[in-house]
């Protein structure tokens, strides 16, 4: 294995060198995201969640029992807004602390975007940089030009061209992945504050408040 890299950057020199610190920047992003969710319990909110439920039927005690369980991120938001007076003040505040929380989740995702981007664009580059090498070599040749000495030079600027495009899509792969997993903790942090902050809210409310607002 060894043996093919040092070949790989033979042939493809300083630009297949930058890509490949690419690929173990991307690696090593994915292996501390990975850790991160992990340890944060993203994606795993099933006590949070039925500690949720029970607030929201007004069950208080097993809601604040089932909260004590969680060992999720969002636990010690909700203990508060439940702990605290609802609020306008407070609402804002939890969005911006759960808003801060889910940032550090995401911190990364831009490295991950950048080398996504950067890759088949400095893989292109040491291709061209490839190709002007060949055909100089061609023109050097002069009249004797011997046509594997421009297919020899193509494959080879081709390299970096190939190893731009290995490092980009499964890095492009990685991010969509994690930017789906985040999203959806969005979306549950959203949810698990409104029902905290505004519970016992059912289907036929609306209809009920506008009845004694009219009357």
């Amino acid at each position: 294995m060894m043996d093919g890299l040092r070949d790989i950057l033979t042939l493809g020199g300083p630009v297949v060198a930058i890509l490949l610190v690419m690929s173990v920047l991307t690696v090593a992003v994915t292996i501390y995201k990975l850790w991160q969710f992990a340890a944060s319990g993203v994606g795993r909110h099933k006590v949070l969640s039925e500690a949720l439920a029970a607030w929201d039927t007004g069950d208080e005690d097993t809601a604040r029992a089932r909260l004590s369980d969680s060992r999720s991120y969002l636990a010690p938001f909700i203990k508060i807004a439940i702990q605290s007076p609802t609020s306008q003040a407070l609402s804002d505040r939890l969005d911006a602390e759960v808003g801060l929380a889910l940032a550090r989740l995401e911190r990364g995702f831009r490295m991950l975007d950048s080398i996504a981007q950067l890759a088949p664009l400095l893989g292109l580059f040491g291709t061209v940089l490839g190709m002007i090498e060949a055909f100089q070599s061609l023109q050097s040749a002069g009249a004797t030009v011997d046509p594997s000495l421009l297919a020899g030079g193509i494959w080879v600027a081709l390299v970096t061209t190939a190893v731009g495009l290995a490092v980009a899509m499964p890095t492009s792969m990685i991010l969509s992945w994690l930017e789906s997993r985040t999203a959806r903790e969005r979306v549950f942090a959203d949810k698990a504050l409104r029902i905290v902050l505004m519970p016992h809210v059912t289907a036929d409310q609306p209809a009920r408040y506008a009845t004694q607002d009219h009357a």
